[in-house]
């Protein structure tokens, strides 16, 4: 990595099932450059419209516990009674190269990254109300009245867990949540902490 190229900075977008996240994310990555999403792997199945290699790693329980077991996930989490992993290699070679990632990962896996991150920047993402959120899950058509509960109060314990988060989106209104996330990055991107090579550079020009 070159004097005038930073190590690339991490985003943690976190929020409970049903906020849109997924949405809002692909969004801002259309939106805003030099950015990436780092591809999770899952042992769920896939739901309508979701693309292997682009969504999740959609694999098996025995594939996801030999990967971890070698140490290949940098975070690993249960939500909803499937495993989710991080993948340790695609994080810190993006970040090597100075590319800025986006994680989607819930409460759990954020912690577990900010142990190893520090510096990860920590963003929630929640509609405007526990009763949108519902309307979201029952909209959605893919889970029994029982999952949707279930999923809700997962929502509340999560949400618990927000004061360790240095930002939050409320996602109503597509839009105006792809702004606000996109304002979020760009100005991480701007803090002086961050352009030290970059100053480091231009002071050497000038002796």
């Amino acid at each position: 990595m070159s004097e005038a190229t930073p190590q690339g900075h991490c985003f943690i977008v976190s929020a409970p099932s049903g906020s849109g996240k997924t949405t809002l994310i692909h969004q801002v990555l259309d939106q805003l450059p030099g950015i990436e999403f780092i591809v999770s792997y899952t042992t769920r199945p896939p739901r309508a419209g979701e693309q292997p290699g682009k969504d999740y790693h959609f694999i098996d329980a025995t594939t996801f516990e030999e990967m971890h077991k070698d140490g290949a996930f940098m975070e690993t989490a249960t939500v909803h009674q499937h495993s989710y992993g991080t993948p340790s290699r695609d994080v810190t070679d993006k970040l090597g190269k100075g590319i800025d990632i986006i994680l989607e990962i819930d409460v759990q896996g954020a912690q577990q990254i900010r142990q190893q991150l520090p510096e990860a920047t920590l963003i929630f993402i929640l509609p405007s109300s526990p009763e949108v959120l519902r309307r979201r899950l029952s909209n959605r058509r893919q889970d029994s009245p029982e999952e949707i509960d279930r999923r809700m109060r997962t929502a509340i314990e999560e949400i618990k867990q927000i004061k360790a988060y240095a930002y939050l989106v409320i996602n109503d209104d597509l839009a105006t949540a792809a702004d606000q996330l996109q304002a979020i990055i760009v100005a991480k991107r701007c803090q002086l902490k961050y352009s030290e090579p970059l100053i480091n550079l231009w002071q050497k020009a000038l002796r």
